[in-house]
């Protein structure tokens, strides 16, 4: 028969701690949990993502041009009546340039969308170029407009920007995503890596899976509103109805995209205005979901739009755009009374050094 063994004080041993296995329990099922929210990430986000080269100097000198591709996250197989989306126009030879962060709490992001007229018009012009500047040091966001008819040289490098002056929304038909944020980093010496591109439909989808974005709509701009709308119509076959007053309003999708595209109204800065606007007022709509109401979101939102952003950029740039939406500022380069006009063809001559030295300090500060 054995022995049972006693301590010092001739107390029998005790048995594991029920306190220690229930916390082994709780570890186990939070470990769980955040697997299974990762992996659910990754399958949404699995459609969104585009693998978009990211090279150094040295390598982008000596690389092999003829090499290269890239992958689609929306379906561009199908037309724009039926849902699909024009896919990212990359050109593998034109990567983009790995520009090193000048400051590890701001992050630089390029939103743009792209003039396209169906998902195989992909080599278009960009409509809209918008810069999201967040700043974790002092939890701020700045939406920042760069105007599409501004006069630069096209180019990935000082070396091999271009000698003649062509609009920035000529630089993504000419070479794609890579050369125009490499065009915009050398022109403005910023360091944009990362990007999020819609075309008119994918665009408008998000704001209706959002149930629309509150504007305040002039009553002088609905004639040109509904203009827009009638011409989306034709493209995509939606049925958004005219706006027929003024005032504040919710709209649909389509119907906020036609009324960010006003131009003819007044100017293309009332235009970048409108859409800073709509991007601001869509931001917060997201923000004042409830947690069920934003994961379905970006369940519904999986190849709607594409990014160079994996699963963890885009948790990460989410999460700090949200914390930063009562502080943000909004800007367009250039500044008024910063350019001159040329009128054939239309285009806004800046002074470069100027210019880049304007947006620098508005970034990162003087």
């Amino acid at each position: 028969m054995s022995k049972i063994s006693h301590d010092a004080e001739g107390n029998k041993p005790r048995k594991k701690s029920k306190a220690a296995a229930y916390f082994v329990r709780f570890l186990a099922a939070v470990l769980g949990l955040a697997i299974g929210f990762c992996l659910y990430w990754v399958y949404i986000f699995g459609d969104t993502f585009v693998s978009v080269p990211v090279v150094n100097k040295e390598d982008y000198s000596t690389m092999d041009l003829s090499e290269g591709g890239s992958t689609t996250g929306g379906d561009v197989t199908s037309s724009w009546f039926d849902g699909g989306h024009t896919r990212l126009y990359y050109d593998p030879s034109h990567p983009i340039i790995e520009v090193k962060q000048k400051d590890p709490n701001i992050e630089n992001i390029l939103v743009f969308g792209i003039d396209a007229r169906g998902t195989d018009d992909y080599a278009c012009r960009t409509d809209c170029m918008m810069i999201l500047s967040i700043n974790k040091k002092d939890n701020s966001l700045k939406i920042i407009s760069l105007m599409r008819d501004t006069a630069v040289y096209i180019g990935d490098t000082e070396d091999t920007l271009g000698t003649r002056l062509n609009k920035l929304n000529s630089a993504y038909h000419f070479g794609g995503v890579g050369e125009m944020i490499n065009t915009i980093n050398v022109i403005f010496d910023l360091d944009i890596q990362r990007f999020v591109m819609f075309d008119f439909g994918s665009a408008a989808e998000i704001i209706d899976l959002c149930g629309g974005v509150e504007i305040d709509v002039r009553p002088e701009e609905l004639s040109y509103l509904n203009e827009d709308l009638d011409e989306s119509r034709a493209l995509d076959g939606n049925t958004s109805p005219h706006i027929t007053s003024g005032g504040v309003q919710v709209l649909d999708g389509h119907q906020a995209v036609a009324w960010s595209r006003i131009r003819h109204l007044d100017s293309d800065f009332a235009r970048a205005s409108r859409q800073r606007t709509v991007a601001t007022a869509l931001m917060t709509k997201v923000n004042g979901m409830s947690y069920g109401q934003k994961l379905q979101l970006l369940n519904d939102s999986a190849g709607v739009f594409e990014t160079n952003m994996n699963t963890a950029d885009i948790m990460r740039v989410a999460l700090n755009c949200f914390a930063c939406l009562e502080n943000r500022e909004e800007y367009r380069f250039p500044e008024d009374g910063t350019y001159t006009v040329q009128n054939d063809p239309w285009m806004m001559l800046i002074d470069f050094d100027e210019q880049k030295q304007r947006i620098n300090d508005y970034i990162w500060g003087e």
